[in-house]
């Protein structure tokens, strides 16, 4: 343990003797005097070996979410990455605070400086969830609101309607700065008070996770169409037409407008040909897809009817990305899936995702599930398919859903993996939400689609898939220089796919068909 991690650390044994009011560099005079001084006082913090609290010391991102949790009474549970804050931190991220892009759970940026609008953002999490504000009073009253990414814009209004952080002198906040010891102290106490029931810390030792009855293993069917037919939802399962439990194993396209070489019907009918029995369709709708080119349409129709003529399940994926607000062009695809689901109504082989990856500034409530209503309606006018619906942080916040679940039959929510960037927690999200889940998107690699390849992780999910009797499609038949790709650069589909054409990625995934 590093020494310079200074009061923050947690150890067995406090130093209850270091208080505020003997720390030889907080002054009664200083502005965080009050702060610092509550703070020892209940046991949140100890200081420097010298008797420092060194109040102009950046936070990490550690050190900021341990005491927030200690603050907040959080108990810890068990993390993987081996460092000192992997319980509190764990624990933080199960709990919503913040997003695991935002602070991987592997642990290699525990140890950085966290910026002032991630800081704001976990603590009005922590203590005040619902606090809202007024957008406009806001913007007017913070010089640089402008310099805020998207994502922080709730959490920061709240915390500046209530008073819980101020503009500088200039009237700044500076979002991307890092924060010093000082003025987190101070941010945490004013929410802390507003939320209230403050109690001294009392250490304890690192809690295990609760125990979960382990889920029976799903015996389940595989097959194409003409064995299982049309497809329904029982509780969290899919089944078949016979109401026996089916899994759906298969491949994504890439973007259509990028990669549609491999979205042909030999493509298609090649990972037939290793067993799978489904395939997604990737249209995207931003980045040069169908909202600017229509006729990426015509593709995905193609992609489409191939799968279709192979005996396998087909997703029509309307995959937003950069676009991540689903309702930015909601008017454009109720129109699309009016005519899909008009033009495939009867056909058991298709299923509808809705809704790719919601990311940015956006929640369940507010931009998904109003959404997500409206298409499923103009989905229900024609067809009584399957409906796939994603959530927000890239179709991971399976928890927010689960708060306020949609209505009807045979909708299902997606989740979104990337084995080298999620783990336990994500499995574990998925074992307690409750909802019919279904993975249409994973890969081998990191988030970014390189990294790796991770066949240690990818196999741990493929077992807790199996294992729960979810279906999957996995990114992507192509052949882009990326570690999640299934095939080689160059490689040619149109003949088949022999073995030495699959990546190290596409090797493991076909063996998984």
């Amino acid at each position: 343990m590093k020494k310079r991690i200074f009061l923050f650390i947690f150890a067995a044994v406090m130093v209850m003797c270091s208080c505020a009011y003997g720390f030889s560099d907080v002054g009664e005079e200083s502005w965080y005097y009050e702060n610092v001084t509550e703070m020892t006082d209940y046991g949140y913090l100890s200081g420097y070996e010298d008797r420092t609290f060194r109040p102009s010391g950046i936070i990490t991102k550690a050190e900021l979410v341990s005491v927030v949790g200690r603050v907040y009474g959080l108990s810890e549970q068990s993390g993987s990455s081996g460092h000192w804050a992997d319980g509190m931190m764990s624990a933080a991220l199960n709990g919503g605070w913040y997003d695991w892009d935002e602070i991987p759970p592997t642990g290699e940026t525990y140890d950085e400086p966290i910026t002032r609008q991630l800081a704001v953002k976990i603590v009005m999490n922590a203590f005040l969830p619902d606090e809202r504000g007024d957008y406009n009073q806001v913007y007017g009253a913070v010089n640089d609101f402008s310099q805020l990414d998207g994502r922080y814009y709730d959490s920061v209004i709240a915390a500046y309607s209530c008073g819980v952080i101020y503009g500088d002198e200039n009237g700044n906040i500076n979002p991307k700065d890092s924060i010093t010891r000082a003025e987190a102290c101070a941010v945490i106490m004013r929410a802390a008070k507003l939320r209230g029931d403050l109690s001294a810390y009392e250490p304890t030792a690192t809690a295990a996770p609760e125990e979960t009855s382990a889920a029976e293993p799903v015996t389940a069917r595989t097959g194409g169409v003409s064995e299982n037919g049309r497809l329904h939802v029982e509780g969290t399962q899919l089944v078949n037409e016979n109401g026996e439990a089916v899994v759906l194993h298969g491949m994504s396209s890439h973007g259509l407008q990028w990669f549609g070489n491999f979205a042909t019907e030999n493509a298609i009918s090649a990972t037939a040909d290793y067993g799978a029995n489904l395939f997604r369709c990737a249209m995207y709708t931003a980045e040069g897809g169908y909202i600017s080119d229509k006729s990426v349409k015509e593709k995905l129709i193609e992609a489409v009817d191939s799968a279709i003529r192979q005996d396998m399940y087909v997703i029509i994926d309307w995959h937003i990305l950069s676009d991540g607000d689903p309702l930015t062009y909601a008017d454009e695809a109720a129109e699309f899936f009016a005519e899909m689901s008009q033009r495939y109504a009867d056909n058991p082989a298709v299923l509808y995702e809705i809704c790719n990856e919601p990311n940015g500034n956006i929640t369940w409530n507010d931009n998904v599930k109003p959404y997500a209503e409206r298409i499923i309606s103009v989905i229900r006018e024609n067809s009584d398919g399957i409906i796939l619906v994603g959530s927000p942080t890239w179709s991971q916040d399976l928890h927010e859903a689960a708060k306020n679940p949609l209505s009807g039959d045979n909708i299902m929510y997606t989740c979104h993996f990337y084995a080298g960037t999620h783990t336990d927690w994500l499995r574990q999200r998925i074992a307690d939400c409750g909802l019919p889940v279904f993975v249409s998107e994973w890969g081998t690699s990191a988030a970014d689609g390189n990294g790796g390849v991770y066949l240690d992780e990818a196999q741990k999910w493929i077992d807790f898939m199996n294992e729960y009797g979810i279906s999957w499609a996995n990114w992507s038949l192509c052949d882009k220089d990326e570690s999640s790709a299934a095939l080689i650069s160059g490689a040619n589909a149109e003949d088949g796919i022999s073995e030495s054409e699959l990546s190290e990625s596409g090797k493991f995934v076909f063996n998984n068909f």
